[in-house]
């Protein structure tokens, strides 16, 4: 049994990543979120009660909670999913971004850097930090046939993929200066099972069921690569058990698609099934309506997978057809689940944690 430290693992990954050490390891887990309006007790409400679950309510930014945590439960492995991630709030509000994102991590950093200094050898020697990121650094592919690599440029264009790319920049740094044991991954849009409400697909999903608009950037032909995030937290902890200390590997799902086309799809896979539609509402895909494009939206994203297929023997077990109908089915069965976040009563689980 190995003793990991998740943080941000009440978030829409990192609680795939819970779920997963919880139900298919022997592991024990640490769970170290802040609780923020992304971050829901109620996505790990299966493995709460479990004797290899912790939960601690704290914030990456305070040094003190850090260290206590490190000293208290002495983790093996620490895999960093705490960040703020919503592009459009990064354009409203950068500061937040740069406060979790970068200072956050530069923080984490410095508490692990002191706490994996003081290992046993044998321990220093196999303890891992890894670090999740996205994609999004890369910034925007031209080609059409262009992917991303590991070795890609950097060139992040909102808030938020620069918060992100600055927090992979000081986690490199920390590996060649100090010599922590660091990965990083970059991993493209996740989708699946607890995702927040305000992103695309569950967005649509909610908004079809209620017979509201289905909002659509521009002309919805943006790219992007989908992960099922079950597939996603599968990989992350094949990563850091087993990848190479110093090593970046990106993480797709092999399925690009245009945002316009996966709201059609998920239109046709409500027609099966939800045929009773709203009141006023002849067919889900007339509800589709396109905005204002949002400033310095990327066209296509696209991921490379060929390291981690190749060196780590992942792929996911997912395709987008696959992913997607699981998807508009659990939110179909779980309504008390989001229906908890729209009206935010969600948020009451945290009374008892200190707020």
């Amino acid at each position: 049994m190995k003793t990991f430290l998740v943080t941000g693992g009440a978030g829409f990954i990192g609680s795939a990543v819970v779920r997963f050490l919880i139900n298919h390891t022997n592991h024990k887990v640490i769970n170290l979120d802040k609780l923020t309006y992304a971050g829901n007790l109620d996505s790990l409400e299966t493995v709460a009660d479990n004797e290899r679950y912790v939960f601690e309510h704290a914030n990456i930014c305070d040094s003190s909670a850090v260290s206590r945590i490190l000293s208290e439960y002495r983790p093996d492995f620490i895999m960093h999913l705490a960040a703020e991630s919503h592009v459009d709030r990064s354009i409203d509000g950068p500061s937040e971004f740069i406060q979790t994102n970068i200072v956050g991590t530069y923080n984490l950093l410095e508490c692990v850097k002191r706490y994996w200094a003081e290992l046993e050898p044998c321990r220093k020697e196999k303890f891992r930090f890894h670090h999740i990121s996205t994609d999004e650094v890369y910034g925007d592919l031209e080609g059409t046939n262009d992917l991303f690599t590991e070795e890609t440029s950097y060139s992040p264009s909102s808030p938020y993929s620069a918060s992100k790319a600055s927090s992979d920049h000081l986690v490199r740094a920390w590996q060649r200066t100090f010599g922590l044991p660091t990965i990083v991954t970059n991993c493209s849009n996740n989708y699946g099972p607890y995702h927040f409400p305000e992103k695309l697909i569950p967005l649509m999903i909610l908004n079809a069921l209620d017979g509201k608009p289905l909002p659509i950037y521009g002309d919805g032909q943006q790219i992007r690569d989908w992960l099922y995030v079950e597939d996603h937290a599968k990989a992350l902890v094949q990563v850091v058990t087993e990848g190479k200390t110093g090593e970046t590997y990106n993480i797709g799902g092999h399925n690009e698609k245009a945002n316009i086309d996966v709201v059609t799809t998920i239109c046709s896979i409500l027609e099966e099934l939800v045929p009773n539609k709203p009141a006023g509402v002849e067919s889900y895909i007339d509800l589709v309506t396109y905005v204002k494009d949002r400033p310095g939206h990327d066209v296509r994203y696209a991921i490379d997978a060929s390291k981690i297929e190749k060196e780590l023997n992942w792929l996911p077990e997912e395709t987008f057809e696959s992913g997607i109908r699981k998807t508009v089915l659990w939110y179909l069965e779980n309504k008390e689940w989001w229906q908890s976040v729209l009206d935010g009563s969600y948020k009451m689980e945290r009374l008892g944690h200190g707020e």
